[in-house]
């Protein structure tokens, strides 16, 4: 399923500040997402997560690690960008969330927290109604308890106590739900090259549930998703890209065959 069909920049106020600076924002006047998946791909600095974090704005959509993109600080340039774009949807959705790799480690802790918070509630609600009836102590009991249980029917024993691949992929999992946007921003930073193939195959299943997935990635293998539109950023542009033509697939494919001959140029 497409949801989101494109986007289109209006004219931008003449001013040189971050992200107006942007190189590619003087070229690019719509991005069309015609693809379930589309990713986007290029250099650090060509303005791919810039861009995509203003989709998400525009979209006014959650993020995952804060309550919403019109409240977290670090989005503030963001919203001003999305302010001059225009959505069109074929069918709109509010399912979904934005996804920066960076955030997911502090969703982490503050899930953490969220836990040890809750099981010292209930251990001070037992020693306040200690003495008191069963039925006293439960009602009690009842609304932290059943917060507490829906922490772990979500997340299992606690994302800390997995590693960071196995975290993300669980916490990206339990997040999902069928027909949504999901806007996710280099989510192969802490995956192993198995835990990308693993992340592949959870958006293969949440494509066939009509989920829609917009990804700025340096992984070739993400790269390498079956039948997604590639937009390569370079050059101040946005180009429509084939997969074998990326610089970071020929690079990482010349690298692999012989890597001693790029270790000596060091």
């Amino acid at each position: 399923m497409i949801h989101l069909q494109s986007v289109r920049l209006r004219p931008l106020p003449q001013v040189t500040n971050f992200p107006f600076s942007l190189a590619v924002l003087k070229t690019c006047k719509e991005l069309i997402f015609d693809k379930p998946v589309s990713l986007l791909v290029g250099e650090n600095g060509t303005g791919k997560s810039t861009l995509l974090e203003a989709m998400a704005c525009a979209a006014d959509m959650v993020v995952v690690g804060s309550e919403s993109t019109r409240t977290d600080k670090s989005l503030a340039h963001a919203r001003e960008l999305g302010k001059y774009f225009t959505l069109s949807w074929k069918k709109r959705t509010r399912r979904g969330f934005f996804l920066r790799a960076e955030d997911f480690f502090g969703y982490a802790r503050r899930l953490n927290q969220m836990r040890a918070e809750m099981e010292s509630d209930l251990q001070e609600i037992d020693a306040e109604y200690k003495g008191r009836s069963d039925y006293a102590r439960s009602l009690a009991r009842m609304s932290t308890a059943h917060e507490l249980g829906d922490l772990h029917e979500r997340y299992g024993e606690g994302l800390e106590a997995r590693s960071h691949g196995e975290a993300f992929l669980a916490l990206f999992q339990s997040r999902f739900v069928p027909g949504g946007l999901y806007l996710l921003d280099e989510p192969e930073a802490p995956l192993s090259p198995l835990r990308q193939l693993a992340l592949i195959a959870a958006i293969r299943e949440m494509v066939a549930q009509d989920g829609q997935f917009i990804i700025a990635t340096h992984s070739p293998i993400l790269m390498a998703y079956p039948d997604a539109s590639i937009l390569h950023f370079s050059d101040g542009e946005i180009q429509q890209a084939k997969y074998e033509d990326l610089e970071h697939v020929r690079l990482m494919r010349d690298f692999l065959q012989d890597p001693e001959v790029f270790l000596r140029k060091l």
